[in-house]
């Protein structure tokens, strides 16, 4: 007799339509998939609600990809239970994500030796909302001089909040007016104060699992022009560095679905950002990397599930550290190092052999789709909900031009006549 296993993924989400109805899209083209133990499993996504729940109320949804909970924190603490009580896989780890924020983040590739730009935190502007603020303050906290430490780091830098996050509070500081303006601005964000770097690229990684695509950033443009489609814009040294480093601070904390930002002049490559709890998947945005987006989020989707892949609580970051202590490395050999700890850790090799075995038809499929009335109606609802009318027509052919860019790029990559 035939053993069959039903997995439910579910979709935690706020504002968003387009990436979910993709997703689902794509999902039910994946169809059943036989494991090598012979049981057929079988996928389905669920847009989860929000109500009371009881702690101990078993939880159906086996893995969740979280959207919401960064900052909605009923959903929070609900896949926290999910996670210790259900053994839920969640996208992503919401215990890492509250405590290992932008600032954890630096730490952390400062002590593995990478370079990240002089980086300082400094005192709130404005006092926190609690009685003891006053009685602390006057007993413990240091007069210091912020002109100064702008001086030590040097003009232009950037001013942004400690925790990060779609740009909130971010602020370029050209001179002291400017500084002043924002620290005074800033009011109860804890800030970071970072020197710039004369970069020639502004790249964004993209990572889900073990998969990461390296983009062409340009943060000056509107959001729909943001992402250049440029090939080998980086140096083969840097384009493996930023595609490496990602994946590294992503198997650290236990994030399997983040975006990284980094400065790149020549080979070396500055990281700037690698904490986004919900990074930019809209399809207005990533365009021609829209299709390998949801297509690398329901491959690991689907790995983690049919595999019975077990979602993480604890951390390792002690095995990153013991090789930055190293002295017998170079700064590439150390790399490679956490590497190899971070394809441990995604389980790289498996995850590939097992795509080409159980997920062959996946790429045609996604192809396909993409040229389908189906998807050309939800980029044209995302586009009307996104644009005033006078703007529509303009913005379909912007980002239908890219997709189809895509398609042309995507045919050839498969051999496709």
């Amino acid at each position: 007799m035939t053993q069959t296993r039903n997995h439910l993924i579910g979709l935690l989400l706020g504002a968003e339509e387009d990436w979910p109805a993709a997703f689902e899209a794509l999902l039910e083209r994946v169809g059943p998939i036989t494991s090598d133990d012979g049981v057929t499993h079988h996928l389905t996504a669920e847009r989860l609600t929000i109500e009371p729940f009881d702690l101990r109320q078993p939880v159906r949804t086996e893995l969740v990809i979280d959207r919401l909970a960064h900052w909605y924190y009923h959903p929070r603490e609900w896949l926290k239970k999910a996670a210790l009580v259900d053994g839920t896989y969640l996208l992503n780890s919401p215990f890492t994500f509250q405590s290992m924020e932008k600032h954890s983040a630096y730490c952390a590739l400062m002590r593995l030796g990478l370079k990240v730009p002089e980086t300082w935190l400094v005192p709130y502007k404005n006092p926190v909302d609690n009685v003891r603020w006053a009685y602390t303050s006057a007993k413990y906290n240091q007069p210091f001089d912020l002109k100064q430490i702008a001086n030590k780091l040097g003009y232009p830098m950037y001013m942004k909040p400690f925790d990060g996050g779609g740009w909130r509070g971010v602020s370029r500081i050209d001179d002291e007016a400017d500084l002043v303006k924002a620290y005074d601005e800033s009011g109860e964000m804890l800030m970071h104060l970072q020197a710039t770097v004369d970069y020639e690229h502004f790249a964004r990684a993209l990572s889900i699992g073990p998969e990461t695509m390296v983009m062409d950033f340009r943060p000056e443009q509107p959001m729909h022009n943001r992402y250049a489609v440029s090939y080998d814009f980086l140096t083969p040294s840097a384009g493996r560095q930023a595609a490496a480093i990602s994946r590294i601070v992503n198997a650290m904390f236990g994030w399997e679905f983040n975006s990284a930002e980094m400065l790149v002049r020549g080979d070396d490559v500055y990281p700037i950002d690698y904490a986004n709890a919900c990074p930019d998947v809209a399809v207005t945005s990533l365009h021609y990397y829209f299709p390998w987006a949801i297509k690398a989020l329901v491959r690991w989707s689907a790995y983690c599930l049919v595999t019975g892949r077990r979602g993480r609580v604890d951390l390792e970051m002690q095995r990153y550290f013991d090789v930055a202590d190293r002295d017998d490395l170079t700064d590439e050999q150390k790399l490679e190092a956490y590497l190899g700890l971070a394809d441990e850790y995604f389980e790289t090799d498996a995850y590939w052999a097992w795509c080409d075995t159980h997920l062959p038809h996946l790429d045609a499929a996604v192809l396909e789709w993409v040229q389908s009335d189906a998807f050309d109606s939800l980029l044209r609802a995302t586009v009307v909900t996104t644009y005033p009318a006078h703007e529509r027509d303009k913005f379909m052919a912007h980002f239908g031009g890219l997709v189809r860019m895509w398609v042309r790029d995507e045919t050839a990559r498969l051999g496709i006549a």
